[in-house]
């Protein structure tokens, strides 16, 4: 390419077209431009391993920064938000981009985000040895070949290279040098609310809330659900469970007034199988039923705009 385009273009440019038919795909760091822009910390939609072998930067995630000054792998799911600050202009590497729907298939059990190196309270960023970066140089050259070739199982070997990747990393040691903010306490209830926030806003039927409840949201941040309560309770004066329902009241109303949706897709989106359940926690928060909010704001909306003739 005649001119370098910068990772933030990369990824406004694209959206959601990174991948292939698969939703899996792969780059070298160095086509890349890097300049002194940090990477917004905005909501990418995909996994995302790194490995940094030349270059250095500052990789913030959650409420953690760490200065990589030597190679590195990482390890980022959707809804962890980071950013990158090149500190210098030659980077090398390489960084491979896929869905859920495409671990789905091969991680029965769990899906990838379980795993400790995706898990938002988890370990995120390892610096290999010569031997495991000469190890992982090889699986990465691999995946640029599988994913070019004709293989008609190719995306299944892919899958494959991207769990190897992993099992070496969970040999590694993580680094120490974080730089982290507030009390513990503190620290987790950040954590919670970026990840009870980055579930919205819900743009389709279709999109599904991942996180409905304490219990999820514990496992997820890798802390007892006691002490998650605890933390949020200490730090804001809310339960988990409060804040949980609070957010998801908002979500429910801006889709009743703003949305087509009918009771049921609203209900399927928000998590609840049945609409009948979704009706009684939206009473029990509201003293309406969705169907009274709806016609409510929609007369209000009505009654406002006939004023302002």
């Amino acid at each position: 390419m005649s001119k370098k385009e910068s990772i933030a273009e990369f990824y406004s440019r694209h959206g959601q077209e990174y991948t292939k038919a698969g939703q899996f795909n792969i780059y070298r760091r160095e086509e890349f431009a890097c300049d002194s822009t940090a990477l917004p910390p905005n909501r990418r939609d995909f996994y995302k391993i790194s490995m940094i072998t030349k270059g250095t930067g500052i990789l913030s995630y959650a409420d953690k920064a760490i200065l990589i000054d030597k190679p590195a792998i990482t390890f980022l799911n959707p809804l962890i938000p980071y950013s990158w600050e090149p500190t210098s202009q030659d980077q090398a590497g390489y960084f491979c981009l896929f869905t859920e729907d495409f671990i789905n298939q091969n991680l029965k059990n769990e899906s990838l985000s379980q795993s400790p190196l995706f898990k938002v309270g988890g370990n995120h960023i390892f610096f290999p040895n010569e031997e495991s970066i000469l190890l992982l140089k090889g699986i990465f050259e691999n995946m640029f070949r599988e994913i070019g070739s004709g293989y008609h199982n190719k995306y299944d070997l892919l899958r494959s290279y991207v769990q190897i990747i992993m099992h070496e990393a969970m040999k590694m040691q993580p680094p120490e040098t974080f730089y982290q903010s507030g009390n513990a306490s503190e620290r987790i209830s950040t954590l919670f609310l970026e990840l009870l926030e980055r579930q919205y806003p819900i743009d389709a039927p279709s999109q599904i809330l991942k996180l409905t409840t304490a219990n999820e949201f514990a496992r997820q941040l890798n802390v007892h659900t006691n002490t998650l309560n605890r933390a949020l309770k200490e730090s804001t004066g809310k339960t988990t469970t409060e804040w949980i329902a609070e957010r998801m009241v908002k979500e429910a109303k801006a889709l009743l007034q703003f949305s087509n949706w009918d009771i049921a897709e609203v209900a399927y989106s928000l998590g609840f199988e049945h609409s009948s359940n979704f009706i009684i926690f939206f009473k029990k928060q509201t003293e309406f039923t969705p169907l009274q909010f709806r016609k409510e704001v929609g007369t209000n909306n009505l009654l406002k705009a006939n004023e302002a003739i």
